[in-house]
């Protein structure tokens, strides 16, 4: 499968994944970023699906 046909996410994440890599980021502040990222959007999903009922 190439990337170009493979899911939105997947996409994303090889596309962050390169970024990442080429700025030499440590692994150790990717995941505390991540986990920053990770609270933020699923604080942003919650209101998404609030304001839908």
């Amino acid at each position: 499968m190439s990337l170009s046909s493979a899911p939105k996410h997947v996409q994303l994440a090889v596309d962050l994944i390169q970024l990442l890599e080429e700025n030499q980021i440590e692994p150790e502040v990717v995941l505390k970023a991540l986990e920053i990222i990770g609270s933020d959007y699923q604080h942003k999903l919650e209101k998404s699906k609030n304001t839908k009922e």
